[in-house]
């Protein structure tokens, strides 16, 4: 068991109600997505953390994003309702480059990607949480065509890229309600799933399986756990991918709903930070988790190897966006 500590409690109802996607923005800084400031919102903000100064500084969105990912130009790339633009932060002007996502159904949005070698893979959620009609989409970054690879799954989720090859990617992904995370082996030219796997059955996980990322060494994933009851504090594990087996845990005291990890680079060490979330949480329940909503700070025992890290938290090339 490895501990944590609040790293920071947003001062705002807005910014606690569903934080995720935390993400490397080099130096002392991080940048994460506030996907929707409240119950009845339409919109969110990107998010920059300094690490030194523990200081927040929050952009406004025209929508509610799903991920933000830095660009080689110092902005964003984001998935933004039905849209991927790129954000400026210095403008604050967002310029959708991929439209009408999802155009064949009603009550999704895009949530959670990765990005590699200037290319994006996200999916999209239902809203309600119920229906398998959401998206799981490729984006090709050297002619800019998308490609639907699936149009069946419920709450798209976390995302790694495993391996690399000329003409194929293996991408560890994460449909919510299935309780599992699966290896697709995808054709990159055709732009198709050729085969899939379980890697790791969480059936009988109290969690749902929210965002993931992955080890330096390639061996393991670590998954946020959103667990919907009652209890003192989230989860959030590491599985071995080759047996399933967990690895370690780290536990979020006072906030049981965890969203997202993410492996960073800090003062020589590598830190794990965890988002977590209020959302859904009935306001009864609110003074049993009075850490709901905050982001985490973890220690890891992983090694720092530059070129590992580089390549598990890639910026996106905005020029041939």
């Amino acid at each position: 068991m490895k501990p944590t500590q609040v790293l920071y409690a947003p001062p705002s109802g807005a910014l606690r109600f569903l934080p995720e996607g935390p993400y490397p923005l080099g130096g002392e800084k991080f940048s994460w997505v506030a996907i929707q400031h409240g119950p009845n919102a339409g919109f969110g903000s990107v998010n920059v953390f300094d690490l030194k100064d523990k200081t927040n500084v929050s952009y406004e969105l025209p929508g509610r994003p799903g991920f933000a990912f830095p660009t080689d130009k110092g902005n964003f790339v984001v998935g933004c309702e039905r849209t991927v633009g790129i954000f400026s932060l210095d403008s604050n002007h967002y310029k959708p480059f991929i439209h009408d996502i999802d155009s064949d159904c009603s009550g999704t949005i895009v949530n959670d990607g990765v990005t590699w070698d200037g290319n994006l893979i996200f999916g999209t959620k239902d809203l309600e949480f119920r229906t398998k009609k959401a998206g799981l989409y490729f984006w090709r970054g050297s002619d800019a065509k998308l490609f639907c690879l699936r149009s069946d799954q419920i709450c798209s989720n976390g995302k790694c890229i495993l391996s690399v090859e000329k003409s194929h990617i293996k991408l560890l992904d994460i449909d919510s309600p299935t309780r599992s995370v699966v290896v697709y082996r995808i054709n990159t030219e055709l732009g198709q799933i050729e085969s899939e796997r379980i890697v790791v059955d969480l059936s009988n996980d109290p969690g749902v399986p929210d965002g993931m990322t992955m080890t330096l060494d390639g061996k393991s994933i670590i998954v946020a756990l959103y667990n919907p009851n009652a209890a003192a504090f989230g989860r959030t594990v590491q599985y071995s991918i080759a047996s399933g087996e967990i690895e370690q845990e780290w536990q979020t005291i006072g906030s049981p709903q965890a969203t997202c990890p993410q492996l960073i680079a800090w003062e020589g060490r590598v830190w794990l930070v965890v988002t977590t979330a209020v959302e859904h949480m009935p306001i009864e329940r609110r003074s049993d988790s009075p850490q709901a909503g905050s982001l985490f700070l973890g220690q890891t025992d992983i090694v720092f190897d530059e070129a590992a890290y580089r390549r598990l938290t890639q910026v996106f090339i905005e020029t041939r966006a």
